[in-house]
């Protein structure tokens, strides 16, 4: 069965991004077309890339790098939720992306994002970055205003509309995961 990383990409405390990742799975957690496994970025606390040799080696040193690879290696396809700080996404996000390549290549990527634009500057620097990993990103994005979506800018409500396009998102991101399976198997002789 495909299996989908829901990552959530922020550390930061008290983070809105808690609450909009566990909306986004709770949701996917009631199809039956994919698995579905949140990723705090918490939970692999990854320094500043160290690592020698470029990602697309996997020549990885640390146990983190190592951790981090088999986790992301074990997924089909993606949804990011991720913040908009200063007009991009989080510094922890691109920086537990940037540790590895090969895992990423030939996998789908959706977006969830939240921020005073919903995010939508932080989802087109990501986007620009899968197009480097050989991540195909879907159309479809879920864009959360801290104004409309959060009470007191904290509280996360998001409104019934918004399921809508969570349902087109997970759609587009099981479909293009699921067609682009041939293109991860090793090549045959």
């Amino acid at each position: 069965m495909t299996s989908i990383g829901i990552i959530l990409g922020s550390t930061r405390p008290g983070r809105n991004g808690k609450a909009v990742a566990d909306w986004a799975f709770e949701h996917a957690s009631t199809r039956s077309d994919a698995q579905f496994e949140l990723v705090d970025l918490a939970d692999y606390p990854l320094p500043h890339l160290d690592e020698p040799s470029p990602a697309s080696f996997q020549q990885y040193q640390g146990e983190h790098t190592k951790r981090w690879s088999e986790k992301i290696a074990s997924f089909d396809g993606y949804v990011i939720v991720t913040p908009e700080y200063n007009h991009g996404p989080s510094g922890v996000l691109k920086n537990a992306i940037d540790y590895l390549y090969n895992e990423w290549n030939n996998k789908a990527v959706g977006f969830v994002s939240y921020g005073g634009v919903g995010g939508a500057r932080a989802v087109e620097h990501l986007r620009l970055v899968a197009g480097e990993l050989q991540l195909a990103d879907v159309r479809q994005q879920v864009a959360l205003s801290l104004v409309t979506e959060f009470e007191n800018f904290t509280t996360f409500k998001p409104g019934n509309y918004q399921l809508e396009a969570l349902t087109t998102l997970l759609d587009q991101v099981v479909a293009w995961s699921t067609a682009l399976a041939p293109l991860r198997q090793p090549a045959t002789i």
